[in-house]
């Protein structure tokens, strides 16, 4: 590890310590700020801090809430006694984000991909339907949202994490989005701010 990464670890430890319960380092590991085998860096978010009474009047059954503007997915169990932030990729491009409530609907692991008209009208290269797999997009485990074709999933290729890439969707390391699913019940509510 070269200095100036030493000292991004360090302020990247110092901020998550201070924004956050000690579940908040459990999500937020400094293997992000490694370089992988390839030799290709991660992308590492700077999180912004967020509180779920400024989103929701009740935790319900459990809440997220996805900030496109730091690429953070932040979550809350029932009771509040859980609280965790992930790194997340967002959507490309400010025509293809949606903000707003809506919730969990349903939750598949090894989801299967239909690309979109409007993505296969981008980029006609795209298949018309993917199978689950290593080369599926969404990758390991997804979570659909009340939005058709929204959904909060993986993603095989981590250099979308934290950066804008997706045609929409908010997406998570494998581990993470895994880790995610395990806790988050159908109906949980959402915000994408």
């Amino acid at each position: 590890m070269t200095a100036s990464n030493s000292r991004r670890a360090f302020l990247m430890t110092g901020m998550a310590a201070g924004l956050a319960a000690p579940s908040l380092l459990r999500a937020q590991t400094l293997e992000a700020l490694e370089p992988t085998p390839e030799g290709v860096r991660r992308n590492a978010s700077s999180f912004s801090a967020q509180t779920w009474q400024d989103h929701f009047d009740t935790l319900g059954v459990a809440t997220i809430v996805a900030d496109t503007s730091s690429r953070a997915l932040h979550y809350w169990n029932a009771d509040g006694s859980d609280y965790r932030i992930y790194p997340t990729s967002v959507p490309m491009s400010e025509e293809l984000t949606k903000r707003g409530y809506t919730k969990i609907v349903r939750k598949k692991v090894g989801p299967t991909w239909t690309p979109t008209a409007n993505m296969r009208a981008r980029d006609p290269s795209l298949p018309a339907f993917m199978p689950a797999g290593e080369g599926n997009p969404l990758g390991t485990h997804a979570m659909y949202l009340a939005w058709p074709a929204y959904l909060i999933h993986g993603t095989h290729d981590t250099r979308k994490i934290g950066r804008r890439s997706s045609s929409g969707c908010i997406g998570l390391y494998n581990e993470k989005i895994a880790e995610l699913f395990a806790i988050t019940p159908i109906d949980t509510q959402v915000r994408l701010i």
